[in-house]
């Protein structure tokens, strides 16, 4: 009996509300049987001489009357206590079952969630605590099936990621094996640029990895913002040149210092300009500014290539995503997984990162905070 008591919620709400009636049943009976007496023989004093010829001539009767008086009370109170036991009762078993049925639905619902139906859902009613706990519990379960979406979308990408240069070698090794493919220089750097293609990728899969669970350290320090652009445009200028793209910068003059990791910026801000040499065909310009708002540092990267379509602008960022799904690696594409390191890194040094476009053929702009660094 005490075990079940534990293990049901309903029956300790009943147990609580009957302990209570109880308790203030013991209490009233106590009370009038000690109060009783006293209260009712002063009653019969204050009827002055006519209480005392009672008393005198008729003490028999007057035990008699106290003695039914006291037994009808007593009846009285049985009644009432009966009565309120079963009242007590009946609004125990309707309170407790609009307290169970949601706790009830919640406790279904979660086993279903651990056998993996991520898509289960509970019915809010009312908007007590239970009702908000209902809430929390579905955008829980929401959660979960974000999660598991993203989880099995990762895989998908990954092995098509995989597959690609390991299908490339595995085919040019087939060929040598078989004498179909000649045992040249060009044939073996065919196989080596896949093989390099491979690790690139399982590096870019170990950042992200490593990037997204914070697992490394920032060296967060007051860096000056013209000089992380001066230093990115020396670094890709030559990539520029040879792709015939004319890369340059805009600093405004009231630049202070960004509070950032310096190593980690340059990694940001050399991604972006990047991507953006390798989207803009010859002729084009990629531009790279900085300027002051209101308490951090905006640069921007603007380019003059392909564009991206406005459906496209929402996922930009997430892993893996292409706007074209047919580029590849091996065509240019790169793994998808670089602007989500950048947006990281950047949310990690407490700035924001968005990117804008007109459309295609139209260029896009990429831009990122980083927070001013208050010098003394």
């Amino acid at each position: 009996m005490i075990e079940y008591f534990r293990r049901r919620l309903g029956a300790r709400l009943l147990l609580s509300y009957l302990v209570i009636i109880v308790v203030g049943v013991l209490v009233l009976v106590i009370a009038s049987q000690f109060i009783l007496p006293a209260s009712f023989n002063r009653h019969m004093a204050g009827m002055g001489n006519d209480g005392m010829m009672m008393g005198m001539n008729g003490n028999s009767a007057m035990s008699q009357l106290y003695v039914d008086y006291r037994a009808s009370f007593n009846e009285a109170l049985m009644y009432a206590t009966l009565a309120a036991m079963f009242a007590a009762f009946v609004l125990s078993m309707f309170f407790s079952r609009s307290v169970i049925s949601p706790v009830h639905a919640m406790s279904l619902a979660t086993q279903r969630i651990a056998d993996g139906r991520y898509d289960e859902r509970v019915q809010v009613n009312g908007n007590d605590e239970l009702a908000q706990l209902a809430v929390y519990f579905n955008q829980m379960a929401e959660k979960l099936n974000e999660v598991e979406s993203m989880r099995r979308r990762l895989i998908g990408d990954v092995s098509h990621e995989l597959r690609t240069p390991l299908t490339a070698i595995k085919g040019s090794m087939e060929g040598l094996m078989d004498g179909i493919l000649p045992a040249t220089d060009e044939t073996y750097q065919q196989v080596h640029a896949e093989a390099e293609r491979l690790n690139r990728l399982v590096n870019d899969l170990q950042e992200l990895s490593r990037v997204e669970a914070r697992a490394y350290q920032l060296n967060i320090r007051p860096v000056d913002a013209s000089a992380l652009v001066r230093t990115v445009t020396k670094r890709l200028s030559p990539h520029a040149e040879l792709k015939r793209i004319t890369l340059d910068f805009e600093l405004h003059p009231d630049l202070q210092h960004v509070l950032a990791d310096e190593d980690r910026a340059v990694q940001v801000l050399t991604n972006l300009t990047g991507n953006a040499l390798q989207y803009t065909p010859e002729g084009g310009r990629v531009t790279i500014s900085a300027k002051r708002t209101s308490n951090d540092i905006q640069f921007s990267i603007r380019d003059t290539g392909i564009g991206i379509p406005a459906e496209h602008l929402s996922h930009i960022f997430d892993r893996f995503y292409r706007v074209d799904k047919s580029r590849s690696r091996q065509a240019g594409g790169g793994s998808g997984i670089g602007l989500t390191i950048a947006r990281a890194l950047i949310e990690a040094q407490g700035g924001r990162i968005w990117v804008e476009s007109a459309g295609n053929a139209i260029g896009s702009v990429f831009t990122f905070t980083l927070p001013i660094a208050r010098l003394n």
